[in-house]
């Protein structure tokens, strides 16, 4: 009788065990924030900005694979909507909580609370950040980090875990630059007044145009950001881009960082001397803290890829135990030439699967999309525009339109998935005739199908320029089958695609005059949209949208609508 007792409390007290595992390996996290405008002084230049729980950057999302998050969204920014986009969630089964305002959501109105509820379905590095109008670029954005569930161990070892978000800043705010995009004649937004590194920077107050009482050089907001290291240690640091205009390089001098992790998938590992990282992405690198330790060093960002006038942004990188705030004592590293083109693009080349991490890709796929990059005029206003059609949001989210049917609220045109003309557009030159058109139509991919993008740039309307271009797509992961030079040709090009070890990304960089081909199979139900994540070209026009199996989404929460053709579903 005794041993069936004791029996009986090594059962119960093995259920409880193997419970508390099934609980923690699928926590739920909570988060209540209040999104609203305060003064800060990022780079010492006193200005409005949007916070968090009275931060910017916000607070980071820490999680295991696996777990729940729940964020409150409390708006009271009292005269502005808002959205949040979780970007490289996927939103697996939660397609409403992408939080692209137009696409899958309507905005959180003044005063009201919204709940974001999703699932992080994979390890890895990603960003969350505002996804109306161009408030990203006024402060709304923060990192996520995701790790691997109890057990599960990655292909590399280190010490410390670090987060670190590299971001451009204007002074003007985000309304004076979207009437200047939007006016004529246009205003362009110009180059960025600093370069900030988890959102300290540091900007030329001495400046005769700039009153002393706007900008204190002193202010210990816009003090340097420390990182503290422990010589011979080894630290992995998530370093992700969040700017409204500009592609960076980032370096940390004297010390070679080894490329680990790039938007949630694992890297074969190669070294450099100095990351280039572009709007939208996310990198793990590894840094050994193995120099001299008896000083500090500079942690750099520069603008590249644009000629500008924006001054480099700096950091220190704080050999323990000096004092954190003693400046190195040479002169910071002044980076690469802005123009090295191909330096850029060597690095993209270089970007694999890590050998035993491998996604298998489709061999073949099922359709081809080339979307042409252009820059166009539309009744006298200059736009961004995808095979000579500059994209507009509709006023009903297209979620609640396809579910809903009320396919009224945007055009029913599909988008071409060529432009006309292609063969003969000379890439190389300003088209000679600029003129497009501008719709909210969206491209509708049958559930299930591999699908092929190719983005393709181009020359702007300026002579002998081409920009770089960060495209973005939410709800997937794609494989990154190459890039090329000059135009994409449809018959040749394919044959030098990477079909063994291409990494999957949710950004990437479409190269000056040059192409990217990506690979994803439309298996997500939802809306997702894809654009530039240059904030005001985005603004301008510069994106698409994909819908895929739309009947298979569920019923979608009432929280969602509310503005457009929504009103009629909300019930007083």
């Amino acid at each position: 009788m005794k041993k069936n007792n004791v029996l009986i409390l090594l059962c119960v007290f093995l259920f409880t065990i193997l419970s508390l595992n099934s609980i923690v390996e699928a926590r739920i996290r909570h988060y209540r924030w209040e999104v609203k405008y305060e003064f800060k002084s990022p780079d010492c230049f006193r200005k409005l900005v949007i916070t968090i729980n009275g931060r910017s950057p916000g607070p980071s999302i820490l999680a295991q694979q696996g777990d729940t998050i729940i964020v409150d969204l409390k708006n009271s920014l009292l005269t502005e909507n808002v959205a949040i986009h979780w970007h490289g969630i996927r939103q697996i089964g939660s397609p409403w909580a992408d939080g692209t305002e137009g696409v899958t959501q309507c905005p959180v109105l003044p005063g009201d609370t919204f709940r974001y509820k999703f699932v992080v379905d994979r390890a890895g590095t990603y960003l969350y950040h505002a996804h109306y109008g161009m408030q990203r670029e006024a402060g709304l954005y923060g990192s996520i980090r995701v790790a691997l569930p109890d057990g599960e161990a990655e292909p590399f070892s280190y010490d410390y875990d670090r987060s670190i978000i590299l971001n451009d800043w204007y002074h003007k705010s985000t309304y004076e630059q979207a009437a200047g995009l939007s006016s004529i004649p246009f205003q362009w937004v110009g180059d960025p007044q600093s370069l900030l590194i988890q959102g300290r920077g540091r900007f030329n107050c001495s400046s005769p145009t700039i009153a002393a009482s706007q900008c204190n050089a002193t202010n210990p907001e816009c003090s340097p950001y420390i990182f503290t290291v422990v010589p011979g240690k080894t630290y992995r640091l998530r370093i992700g881009s969040l700017t409204a205009l500009a592609a960076l390089s980032f370096e940390i001098e004297g010390h070679n960082m080894t490329v680990v992790e790039t938007d949630g998938h694992y890297v074969e590992p190669f070294v450099v001397n100095n990351l280039y990282i572009y709007s939208g992405e996310t990198y793990s690198v590894l840094v050994t803290a193995n120099q001299d330790p008896s000083r500090n060093y500079w942690a750099v960002s520069k603008m590249v890829s644009r000629n500008n006038t924006t001054p480099n942004g700096l950091a220190i990188f704080n050999y323990y135990p000096n004092h954190p705030r003693k400046s190195p004592p040479t002169v910071p590293p002044s980076g690469p030439f802005w123009n090295d083109g191909q330096a850029r693009v060597n690095q993209s080349l270089a970007i694999k699967s890590h050998p035993n991490y491998i996604h298998p890709v489709p061999k073949t796929s099922d359709r081809v999309i080339i979307l042409l990059n252009t820059q166009n005029r539309i009744n006298g206003s200059v736009k961004w525009s995808v095979n000579n059609v500059s994209f507009t949001l509709p006023h009903t989210p297209y979620l609640v339109s396809l579910k809903q049917d009320l396919l009224h609220t945007f055009d029913q045109t599909p988008p071409p998935d060529v432009i006309n003309g292609y063969e003969k557009y000379d890439i190389n030159i300003a088209a000679p005739n600029v003129n497009a058109t501008s719709s909210n139509a969206l491209y509708r991919l049958k559930f299930n199908t591999t699908v092929d993008i190719i983005l393709q740039n181009a020359n702007t309307m300026n002579v002998n320029n081409s920009e770089t271009h960060p495209w973005h797509l939410h709800g997937h992961d794609f494989w990154v089958l190459g890039y090329g030079s000059g135009k994409f040709n449809a018959s040749k090009d394919p044959e030098s695609y990477n079909l063994v070890n291409p990494i999957m990304k949710n950004t990437v960089p479409v190269h000056q005059y040059g192409w990217t081909a990506l690979r994803f199979v439309a298996d997500n139900p939802g809306v997702w949209a894809f654009h530039c994540h240059i904030e005001s070209h985005f603004y301008m026009g510069m994106g698409t949208v994909f819908e895929e199996g739309i009947e298979k989404v569920s019923t979608l929460p009432s929280s969602i609508m509310g503005c457009g053709d929504t009103k009629r579903f909300i019930r007083p």
